[in-house]
């Protein structure tokens, strides 16, 4: 299986870690927007327009699947990107929705969703959460996280401020949508902050259990050729992979 990934930037490394540990795929060709993010403050035509350039990109690979690993293109532009693709192209929303349907079996519990403002603003999460019968959804965007896990702050005063800042009002929830890909890599934090009985729904793994679930991954590969390109910096993209993947 050979899978392109796309993401506005970096986070969508974060969605690639989670496959890489479940082998399910040969060979990876990660494209990430550099030169254009973020997309959680533009607009939806904008969004689909760079979705489907991405698309585009895409051709040049004999592909089986794309990945959409930015949860503002899934929210804004997966339809237009299926229309124009001649693989199967999977968006994280769709995979969230289904990882929290099976992790949270209470449709009375209190989830908490997290994204950018474009992501948020789309109601992605809360219709498709809604329509599986969930009642309790509180969204926040949350933004600010993205420049602090591009900075590498993990800890400390300035992201402990933020997390107040972001959820000082917000009802203890039970289960928590990380609706961007840079929030998993704030996972210990945000847990430390809603405490050990909140579970934590990470796109990354929620894909591989959506892929699982949907594909039939008999075979599993020990080692997985990944190439990385960006639309602008394509170094500075490969030494972060190099930071999250393999160094963590």
């Amino acid at each position: 299986m050979k899978i392109g990934v796309f993401d506005s930037g970096i986070g969508g490394l974060t969605v690639v870690k989670s496959l890489l540990e479940h082998q399910l795929f040969e060979e990876i060709i990660y494209f990430g927007d550099t030169a254009r993010v973020p997309y959680g403050s533009k607009d939806k035509n904008t969004i689909i327009r760079y979705a489907i350039e991405a698309v585009e990109f895409f051709k040049n690979f004999e592909l089986d699947m794309i990945i959409v690993a930015c949860n503002t293109v899934s929210a804004y532009a997966l339809c237009e990107m299926r229309e124009s693709a001649s693989c199967p192209v999977i968006g994280v929303i769709e995979a969230g929705v289904l990882a929290t349907s099976n992790t949270v079996v209470n449709n009375t519990a209190n989830i908490l969703i997290l994204g950018t403002n474009a992501t948020i603003h789309s109601k992605a999460y809360e219709n498709s959460l809604q329509d599986l019968g969930f009642k309790k959804l509180q969204t926040k965007a949350s933004s600010l996280f993205v420049p602090l896990v591009e900075e590498e702050i993990f800890e400390g005063p300035i992201l402990d401020a933020t997390l107040e800042h972001y959820f000082e009002h917000i009802v203890h929830p039970d289960a928590v949508i990380l609706g961007c890909t840079h929030f998993p890599l704030l996972s210990n934090a945000l847990q430390n902050y809603f405490g050990k009985d909140t579970k934590l729904i990470h796109s990354g793994d929620a894909i591989v259990e959506y892929l699982e679930h949907e594909f039939d991954f008999t075979q599993k590969f020990e080692e997985t050729n990944i190439k990385f390109f960006a639309s602008e910096n394509p170094e500075a993209l490969r030494s972060i992979a190099n930071k999250w993947l393999y160094d963590n």
